[in-house]
């Protein structure tokens, strides 16, 4: 037992307690001694002379036996209910009995969280086997702005005069197998800039010797134009759209949203939205070339291309 920090006696001084009232000490004065009662001194005394040294150690505050437990069939009839998305007080409702006894019964069979009847999916994990067989693409609205932002001045007092400045679109790129990125900030999220993305990623692979088979993306409107598809079909690709309301699908473009925004858009003090945007390939090139990334034994992206000395210097810039 975890002995409590203010408690006024432990087994030792509960057999010191013992030894005086033994050797003739008044309770009374044993009592004021230790600042006790009279009634835990005689407590100690009793348990002493019942059990000896034993009685004077900590015991558990649950009772041996239950004077009444719940049962059985009523535990199944809560369970029952309760696997039919019943509440707490539903089921004390219908059964008869209180809400408390319900939780505690819910507590004990796991059930007592709504989670517990919808357990999450398993994870699972997959990855190309060699770099181009599949890119993500994806895109991250962000403001902009003509000043430092309340989220580096923690001031919002004067955030206003950068209401009205509009938006700008991140497009995002990344190899499935390699995980190397590719980065634009465009104007918009319409079809005219999907197109323009999709043409300057697939270039840019091109320019690292990896040849782009298939491209990932959402449902969203830009993805599910002609133009988009017209695209793809130019350059030689497979268009796979994502199953609705699952982004996980497409989760390593999710996550290189996620590593961008902390690392480049949310990393320091910008003082415009266009400052910003001039980082992006800076920081681009560092995570490429130079950032341990953890799902590849904390190596480069760069590291999966298998590229040899010369061309790495080459391609280095």
């Amino acid at each position: 037992m975890n002995m409590h920090k203010n408690a006024r006696l432990t087994a030792h001084s509960r057999a010191d307690l013992v030894r005086r009232v033994q050797a003739g000490q008044p309770v009374t004065a044993v009592a004021k001694a230790f600042g006790v009662s009279v009634r835990t001194v005689r407590k100690w005394v009793a348990r002493f002379e019942a059990e000896g040294p034993e009685g004077l150690t900590d015991r558990s505050s649950r009772p041996h036996r239950l004077y009444r437990p719940t049962p059985a069939a009523v535990v199944e009839q809560v369970e029952a209910r309760r696997r039919q998305r019943w509440t707490g007080k539903q089921i004390a409702a219908e059964i008869g009995i209180s809400p408390a006894t319900v939780s505690r019964i819910l507590r004990r069979l796991g059930l007592n969280r709504i989670e517990a009847l919808e357990p999450a999916e398993p994870v699972r994990r997959y990855e190309r086997q060699h770099p181009g067989e599949l890119i993500h693409i994806d895109i991250k609205k962000l403001g902009r702005f003509d000043r430092v932002g309340h989220r580096i001045t923690g001031d919002r007092r004067g955030q206003s005069n950068s209401r009205g400045i509009g938006w700008e679109f991140v497009h995002v790129c990344i190899d499935d197998a390699s995980r190397l990125a590719f980065s634009q900030v465009l104007p918009d999220e319409k079809k005219g800039s999907a197109v323009a993305f999709l043409r300057a990623a697939v270039a840019y692979y091109q320019s690292l010797g990896v040849k782009v088979a298939r491209v990932m993306t959402d449902n969203g409107s830009c993805y599910k134009s002609i133009d988009f598809r017209d695209a793809c079909r130019d350059l030689g690709l497979r268009h796979i759209r994502t199953k609705p309301y699952t982004p996980k699908t497409n989760g390593k473009a999710e996550r290189f949203i996620q590593t961008a925004l902390r690392e480049w858009a949310y990393a320091q003090a910008y003082p415009n939205s266009d400052r910003r945007a001039a980082e992006l390939p800076i920081w681009l090139h560092r995570y490429n070339w130079h950032r341990p990334h953890g799902s590849l034994k904390s190596k480069p992206p760069i590291s999966r291309l298998a590229l040899t000395e010369d061309n790495l210097l080459r391609l280095h810039t």
